[in-house]
């Protein structure tokens, strides 16, 4: 009711309605449980089918016709979102006024599960998985940097070797978090120890652990140019070699893409 602006009464008559056309019941009604029945799943399953033939239809006309608008679901982990999203969005949009971008952001995890089972159209990630049923467009890469507090001994140094930094306390990104399964990967392979004194689930907490001395990061490099220019965060090269973490599009497989959603695609590739 809430995503589709209307009434709780109104899904309620609505759904009874169809209860009464196909004579079946699709809801287990209950104070403490929201269910679907056989029957149930069937019409949900049978009914995404039916949406997303309706939308391959008018892509296809779209297509046709040469026409760029519509809406494009976005769903983006936060560093993306926040730092590498915002400038294609503002030429996108100035482009093509018509299309309609909403972007909301996930954790990894959900992000993909947005994507396969139809919630969003596309989805931004780092370091993307392989999984048969997504396409996957490559898109820039971001230089991994170490970063510190400005009065942090390493802030004075230009570059720093990894085997430095485990004596420092370590702000990571939570274990789930594909950057942090990359970076644990890099120290590991290079028998880097480091004590984890905090963990976060996105990049702009990391920051602000970094802002108050609390400890050292990795972290890519473009989500905290703001901060370096401002001069609360100081920016330290790795020297032991240059990591990149890879970013990526993501979409269904078998999805049938809409002329604003090719277009989309193709600005972000094209970087």
């Amino acid at each position: 009711a809430q995503i589709n602006g209307v009434t709780q009464s109104a899904v309620s008559q609505q759904i009874s309605t169809l209860e009464n056309r196909f004579q079946a019941k699709f809801i287990e009604r209950s104070k403490k449980n929201f269910t679907l029945t056989k029957e149930g799943e069937t019409l949900y399953k049978s009914s995404k089918q039916i949406v997303q033939s309706y939308d391959e239809l008018r892509h296809r006309i779209q297509e046709i016709q040469n026409i760029v608008t519509g809406t494009i679901k976005v769903v983006t982990i936060y560093s993306i979102g926040l730092h590498e999203l915002p400038p294609f969005l503002k030429k996108y949009l100035k482009k093509h006024p018509t299309v309609n971008i909403s972007v909301e952001y996930r954790r990894a995890t959900q992000l993909y599960d947005d994507i396969i089972t139809g919630i969003a159209d596309i989805g931004l990630v780092a370091y993307p998985q392989k999984d048969p049923r997504l396409q996957v467009t490559s898109l820039d890469e971001d230089l991994l940097v170490l970063i510190c507090h400005p009065e942090h001994e390493l802030a004075q140094e230009s570059k720093v070797k990894l085997s430095e930094i485990s004596k420092h306390k370590f702000i990571a990104f939570e274990p789930d978090i594909p950057t942090r399964r990359a970076i644990d990967k890099i120290l590991r392979d290079r028998n880097v120890e480091v004590e984890h004194s905090m963990e976060f689930d996105n990049i702009e907490t990391v920051k602000r652990a970094v802002e108050i001395n609390a400890g050292i990061s990795i972290v890519p490099r473009s989500p905290v140019i703001q901060e370096v220019a401002k001069k609360t965060i100081s920016m330290v090269e790795i020297e032991d070699e240059k990591f990149y973490r890879p970013l990526a599009a993501v979409h269904k497989k078998t999805k049938v893409l809409s002329p604003a959603m090719k277009e989309f695609l193709s600005l972000l590739k094209k970087g």
